[in-house]
């Protein structure tokens, strides 16, 4: 860490510069006697990254940045601002600490938050932008979290974990113990020194095999940002053997849409299929990941077009957690038909339990992206092939 990047000279080129190419900025280089041309650039290009995703460290006077790679992979803001809203009590310990944006916001609901971190240089950044951001009760220690937790005397209210998923595991299907650090490994342990653990996994993550490695879940928490999922929560409480509660959120520019249900009840409820009526229901990306697929029809009272086919339908308008479609007209899947009605111009095109992907369709009907109209190629109740012709309500 060269704290000499924080002199007025170097931050004035920083900003001076924050919207400038690296590979310019390298070729021109810089005058400064404190930094390299490449230390300042390193600090450009991890700033960039943190203008949207972390707004108060970008908007605060000589914060000191890492690798670019450490901001791609830290939560952002508004999600760690979800997590901390539900986490109460006098002492946290984050085990995997990163960046430390996690931390920031559980010391605004806890009294006295920890922040470990292997990485010395890192752990250093860390510390240095806490006193910049005034972050005070958070004290930070370099050192492996895990180890630290298990070989002291602490005992914390709670623990958080945000494992890596380790490189060999690419393109597989991964589980939590092909992780590090590998939290079902040492689960009995952690339960000795905090009663309730907050593990944030991959939203890459099968759900079902979380739920099969794990222990003692109570909620599991699924965190959408504008339509994606982002982030995977499993919220363990020691000794619970209770239903588990999933918890929806989409977070958009305006709004926060949320929706839960017992996971257990999910194959037990009974639901009505029909075929589309007035308006279309897409769930967000949240509702699809927890597999609310009966339990968003249920508390809805909404009808399901086809047991596969995830869209739901009814004849009065209703607030709805995810897309709301008026449906202008239902056709048969006909060749002729739909290149009559479509072919050659724009339209938005999805499918739901349909044999023909997207690109194959845009393709056969020379349908371009765009436009006010949506087209969602589906099998309905009937196990009929259709296309519903549908404009955006919101």
């Amino acid at each position: 860490m060269n704290i000499k990047l924080l002199n007025l000279d170097n931050q004035s080129f920083i900003n001076k510069n924050i919207n400038a190419k690296a590979s310019r900025l390298i070729l021109k280089g810089h005058k400064s006697t404190t930094a390299t041309i490449q230390e300042l650039v390193e600090q450009i290009e991890a700033k960039q990254k943190a203008k949207l995703k972390l707004p108060t460290w970008f908007n605060t006077a000589n914060i000191y940045y890492p690798n670019k790679l450490n901001i791609e992979q830290t939560s952002s803001e508004i999600t760690a601002q979800y997590k901390a809203s539900f986490i109460k009590g006098n002492t946290l310990i984050d085990a995997t600490g990163g960046f430390g944006i996690d931390a920031y916001y559980f010391s605004k609901q806890v009294a006295n938050v920890t922040h470990c971190e292997l990485n010395t240089k890192l752990s250093h950044i860390v510390s240095h932008n806490y006193k910049v951001l005034n972050a005070l009760n958070i004290n930070t220690i370099n050192a492996n979290g895990i180890e630290y937790i298990i070989n002291g005397t602490t005992v914390f209210d709670w623990i958080y974990i945000d494992p890596s998923r380790r490189h060999d595991t690419k393109g597989k299907v991964f589980y939590l113990n092909d992780c590090l650090p590998n939290v079902p490994k040492h689960l009995d342990e952690l339960f000795k020194k905090a009663k309730n653990i907050l593990l944030k996994v991959s939203p890459m993550l099968d759900i079902s095999v979380g739920i099969a490695e794990l222990n003692h879940i109570k909620n599991i928490h699924i965190i959408a940002l504008k339509g994606e999922v982002k982030e995977l929560l499993f919220e363990l409480s020691y000794e619970y053997d209770g239903s588990i509660t999933m918890s929806c959120v989409n977070i958009l520019h305006t709004q926060i849409q949320q929706f839960s249900f017992k996971k257990d009840t999910e194959k037990e409820l009974e639901i009505a299929y029909t075929l589309p009526q007035k308006y279309l229901y897409e769930p967000n990306a949240a509702i699809l990941k927890a597999g609310a697929f009966n339990n968003v029809a249920q508390q809805f009272k909404l009808n399901k077009l086809h047991k596969h086919t995830h869209l739901y339908t009814s004849n009065q308008l209703i607030e709805f957690p995810g897309r709301t479609f008026k449906i202008l007209e239902v056709l048969p899947f006909d060749k002729k038909i739909i290149k009559k009605k479509f072919g050659q111009t724009k339209a938005n095109i999805s499918t739901r339990n349909f044999p023909i992907t997207v690109q194959q369709l845009k393709t056969k009907f020379k349908i371009k992206d765009g436009g006010d109209t949506y087209l969602f190629f589906i099998t309905n109740a009937e196990h009929q092939k259709v296309s519903i012709v549908a404009e955006k309500v919101n």
